[in-house]
């Protein structure tokens, strides 16, 4: 078992129906209740923020703070790892998991810095670390990113954890007063001077973390997709296009 197990993150639940997105759901069973998921896994470390069947008959697809899996629908089988429709000749847990992320991104709403474009077409979220040489090269090319209609809005993600340097430094980031000049200097390997208030730090990485992410940047699509990686903005566009 992967050593992430081990002491889980608390996570507040997530007040969250997630439908079906085959024809097979008319044909399931009404997934178990919340609270019996959460039991079975808990031996794992994992708090369950939703449940629902899958669309592979017989299998439920489990919303973790730890990111999507599966289960038995009696909860006596956990399966970690990826399941591929191959008539529909797609990954299932990609498609989850996009439902599930687009409803997340409205309580972001105010919390992320955001670089708008002036002629807005495509709304990218980007979970950063200041420290991480692709988010720093992302940033270097923010204005070609804008000039394409592309708004970014940065989320926290300290790679190093909440108790790590960075989180402390991304949350003096998050409460000062210009947060764009602040983000630009952090980019640029300058500190920001010490600045406290409540601050969204925890709550973009926790979050993060039950989309599954664990690296940086991510980028999030409208739709719930996720980009893992630096992408330059002729590749991103392409992307965004064929969304």
């Amino acid at each position: 078992m992967k050593n992430w197990f081990k002491g889980a993150v608390t996570l507040g639940i997530f007040s969250l129906s997630i439908g079906l997105t085959t024809g097979m759901a008319a044909e399931q069973q009404a997934a178990p209740e919340l609270a019996e998921i959460s039991q079975s896994l808990a031996p794992l470390g994992l708090e369950v923020n939703a449940v629902a069947n899958s669309p592979m008959p017989g299998v439920l697809q489990v919303f973790t703070q730890r990111g999507l899996f599966f289960t038995s629908t009696d909860g006596r089988f956990f399966i970690e790892g990826n399941i591929y429709d191959l008539q529909r000749a797609e990954l299932v847990n990609d498609m989850q998991m996009r439902s599930y992320i687009s409803q997340q991104l409205p309580v972001l709403a105010g919390s992320y810095i955001e670089y708008k474009a002036k002629d807005e077409k495509h709304v990218v979220y980007v979970f950063t670390d200041p420290t991480c040489g692709y988010c720093q090269k992302l940033h270097s090319e923010m204005k070609q990113y804008n000039d394409a209609g592309i708004t970014i809005r940065y989320l926290a993600f300290p790679r190093g954890g909440l108790n790590s340097k960075t989180a402390l430094e991304m949350q003096h980031l998050w409460c000062s007063r210009n947060q764009q000049k602040a983000m630009d200097l952090a980019k640029d390997n300058k500190r920001n001077p010490p600045a406290m208030c409540d601050n969204p730090v925890k709550q973009h990485y926790e979050l993060g973390q039950s989309f599954g992410i664990n690296g940086t940047p991510a980028l999030i699509l409208a739709s719930g997709r996720i980009i893992p990686g630096y992408q330059p903005v002729d590749g991103l566009l392409k992307q965004l296009t064929a969304n």
